[in-house]
């Protein structure tokens, strides 16, 4: 009797140890898309020293509508955009707009050339897999981020140095 028992528990173990294997695969695209989307984004703000509204808006909804995310519930893929102070570096899409009202420096999203912006995208990997028909699945999800610092390339003539 004790023949057929292992030989269960060890067909069950192997099964679940395949269901984390394949889950590690894909876990692989899932981080991979969160390092492409910042690289993107970094290029982005080191070109203008901070990140338009618009391209903000378009980059965080074409990520909750890949596969992989709209699992899970839209507000749960979160971008942050820093500046060197901690400040929100996400700003209107006409940079005009800062000198035409007259708002002060440090109010503005955009610092001088040379002044690093971070840029962190953060979500949570789904973990789930269905073994005999049924689903098991972690409700929360693993938290996963990935973070990159750039520095802005332009020269803003309506900054101090």
């Amino acid at each position: 009797m004790t023949a057929p028992a292992k030989a269960i528990v060890i067909a069950m173990a192997s099964t679940i140890i395949l269901a984390l294997i394949m889950q590690v695969f894909l876990f692989f695209p899932f981080y991979m898309t969160l390092v492409i989307e910042t690289f993107n984004l970094a290029n982005v703000a080191a070109t203008d020293n901070y990140v338009k509204e618009s391209f903000y808006d378009t980059i965080i909804e074409d990520l909750r509508d890949r596969p992989v995310f709209s699992r899970r519930p839209r507000n749960e893929v979160q971008i942050h955009v820093r500046n060197s102070d901690n400040q929100s570096a996400i700003g209107d899409d006409n940079e005009f707009y800062y000198d035409e009202y007259g708002i002060d420096d440090h109010l503005k999203p955009y610092r001088q050339r040379g002044e690093p912006i971070t840029i962190t995208i953060e979500a949570r990997y789904p973990l789930e897999f269905q073994w005999m028909g049924m689903t098991f699945r972690h409700d929360a999800g693993i938290p996963v981020s990935f973070e990159m610092t750039t520095i802005g390339l332009r020269y803003y003539k309506d900054l101090d140095l």
